[in-house]
């Protein structure tokens, strides 16, 4: 069968089992467009390039499946950069579709041509630019199959308009051989087994968790393993929802905001089980103090992420999924008492848990605390099946210290690069993914800001996503960074104006609140989770309230500051 470029692109998305796409339009992509008229395939369309790469990534986070989206050329493709960097540093599945000019032309300047393959080559797992039609169907199945295993990550295609004219044969590939492309997904058995043993000897274990655990769906074998070790857990902020927080057995995030006890926890640990983390400077703190008393285990499916910061002394290159299956087999053969053996330790840890708990003081000039809004923001959503999305600073940290998790891709936050913007448009793809369930975005006064204009998507498509701001007048975390590191010297990090977000949100076609009592807080949050529309609830908070506890950048955790 004969098909153009532009339709052979449209049914191999549908081969990929695609339902939904966000983009925008350009000339270079009309072909493409065309080809959407009518399609068995959702097409959102934003309002920035931006907010269709963060849609995509949003999609993906919540779903488990790949990400799509399309972009014209030039500035189109150049828009979503932040949207593929903030993927590809959380490893997050995408497929990015830009237009290009004609073969002919590129390389010469024409009108919007920008060379997005070489502008993107750091930032994505690979990139394509298409030449000739008759390898775009092979093509768009590699680019699927690259995005999706090994440690996922996006993958862009770069598509010239005469390509998109083109006519071929269309067949779809069935699977994909790439020589050179072969992840590791099974864990050495004699290494697992090694793992174990370590784990064994141990009296004083933790397993450090990373978002590579949610990546790949272990988290029902990670509670499993826990519960019959009574290891305790800690997450990153990437791996919030990949252990129940409120079970006993877990201590918190851990990092530079983390509890005093998952750092404390890491510090004196015997033992410490990487598992799908990189030990990310915010998590390490200064390395040289870091980790300097145990026996390291590194799970990963990435082997240039095991010892790229510190030295493992028993790697194991595997899908984590796969490792857990084989960990909770040899457990369950043990006849060890875990949970005797580990009682002192565990005790220690109640300790400090109970001794050093997130908490804030109560206001002193009676304007709201923002971790209370958090927390009421949780208490209301009880039974909803919430999914939440973050922007990024301090009402990202506040999301992740006062909010509850059951389960894994239920905490959708840029991690890695900490993109500003990025939370509302990735409640707008998971609201997409999921249509039935409330989505609620915590956001700053500063970064909603970044990408605001996405509200009117959320309205047109009826995507009745929530926004909690916490508006304090500044940016936040550089706020805070200037209060205690830079002497009070608030360097261009208050907003003189901010737009009147209610009524800005009501020009969007959206419902906006303002609170500014306490009282007000919680009946807000219900009546906005009520209402089936999207809402913009602004929270007038405490302008000076910091997030603690704060490890300094490149401190220690004995350098940690509490409330």
């Amino acid at each position: 069968m004969k098909l153009k470029g532009a339709q052979i692109v449209v049914e191999s998305l549908i081969a990929e089992g695609v339902d939904t796409i966000f983009g925008f339009p350009g000339g270079a992509v009309l072909p493409l467009y065309d080809a959407l008229y009518g399609a068995k395939l959702k097409h959102i369309l934003v309002r920035h390039e931006q907010g269709a790469a963060h849609m995509a990534d949003g999609y993906a986070r919540a779903t488990g499946r790949c990400g799509v989206a399309l972009v014209t050329s030039g500035p189109g493709a150049t828009n979503t950069v932040t949207g593929i960097a903030t993927a590809y540093m959380d490893s997050i599945p995408m497929v990015i579709l830009t237009g290009q000019v004609p073969v002919g032309l590129i390389g010469n300047d024409a009108f919007q041509e920008a060379d997005i393959v070489g502008i993107t080559r750091p930032c994505t797992k690979h990139s394509y630019l298409v030449r000739d039609v008759n390898d775009l169907a092979r093509t768009i199945k590699e680019a699927f199959y690259i995005a999706t295993t090994g440690k996922p990550g996006p993958v862009l295609i770069d598509l010239p308009k005469d390509v998109l004219n083109a006519a071929a044969e269309f067949e779809y590939p069935k699977t994909v051989s790439l020589r050179s492309y072969n992840p590791t997904v099974e864990g050495h058995p004699a290494q697992v087994k090694r793992a174990f043993e370590a784990m064994k000897q141990a009296k004083q274990p933790v397993l450090y968790i990373g978002g590579g655990m949610i990546l790949a769906n272990a988290s029902a074998e990670l509670a499993k393993f826990a519960k019959k070790t009574r290891m305790p857990v800690t997450t990153t902020l990437m791996a919030m929802g990949a252990y129940p927080t409120r079970d006993d057995l877990f201590l918190g995030m851990l990092g530079m905001h983390g509890t005093y006890a998952a750092n404390m926890a890491m510090h004196e640990c015997d033992v410490m089980v990487c598992l799908g983390a990189r030990f990310d400077d915010r998590v390490t703190g200064r390395l040289d103090a870091f980790a300097k008393n145990c026996t390291v285990i590194h799970v990963d499916i990435d082997p240039t992420s095991i010892s790229k910061n510190v030295t493992a002394h028993i790697p194991v290159v595997a899908d984590l999924l796969d490792v857990m299956k084989k960990l909770n087999a040899l457990a369950e053969k043990d006849a060890i008492d875990w949970d005797d053996k580990h009682r002192p330790w565990l005790t220690r840890l109640e300790e400090w848990k109970s001794l050093y708990p997130l908490r804030y003081g109560k206001s002193e000039t009676g304007i709201i605390k923002p971790q209370f809004v958090v927390e009421q923001a949780w208490e209301a959503a009880k039974g909803r099946d919430p999914i939440w999305t973050t922007e990024v600073g301090q009402a990202q940290m506040w999301a992740a210290q006062f909010l509850q998790f059951d389960g894994p891709r239920t905490f959708l936050s840029s991690g890695g690069l900490g993109t500003m913007g990025y939370g509302l448009p990735a409640a707008i793809g998971a609201q997409a993914a999921f249509p039935g369930r409330l989505v609620v975005n915590i956001a700053g006064d500063g970064s909603i800001q970044m990408n605001i204009q996405e509200m009117i998507t959320a309205v047109q498509y009826s995507l009745p996503v929530k926004t909690v701001i916490l508006n304090n007048g500044v940016l936040g975390m550089v706020h805070q960074w200037q209060e205690l590191f830079h002497g009070k010297r608030y360097s261009s990090s208050e907003f003189q104006m901010n737009p009147d977000f209610v009524k800005l949100a009501e020009a969007y076609g959206a419902v906006g609140m303002r609170i500014t009592k306490e009282a007000d807080v919680r009946p807000a949050l219900e009546e906005a989770y009520r209402i089936n529309k999207p809402v913009l609830m602004d929270f007038v908070v405490e302008k000076e309230e910091k997030v603690f506890p704060m490890v300094p950048a490149g401190g220690t955790v004995k350098e940690m500051m509490l409330l």
